[in-house]
């Protein structure tokens, strides 16, 4: 998978992958996710982006990332609540 947003190769981790099995999550909606979610920055590598998905029952969908030489997708949330800071 690539983004075109970050210019960058996206590779899923193991635990990625067997969430977005449990949460019915396909690649294609995952591109959507990254390439137009609301992105909230942890600091320069680490990320959050979130989208809301009207044909879905689960509120927000939520892509934890790592920018490194290539966006690393650690997990994906469901039922996500953003906390204000």
């Amino acid at each position: 998978m690539y983004s075109k947003r970050f210019s960058s190769i996206i590779r899923l981790t193991h635990h990625a992958v067997k969430r977005m099995a449990e949460r019915n999550v396909s690649d294609n909606l995952l591109i959507d996710l990254i390439e137009s979610g609301t992105v909230k920055e942890k600091d320069d590598s680490h990320f959050w982006i979130f989208k809301a998905y009207p044909d879905r029952n689960d509120n927000l969908l939520c892509v934890v990332v790592v920018q490194e030489s290539v966006l690393v997708v650690k997990t994906i949330m469901h039922h996500f609540v953003w906390e204000n800071d």
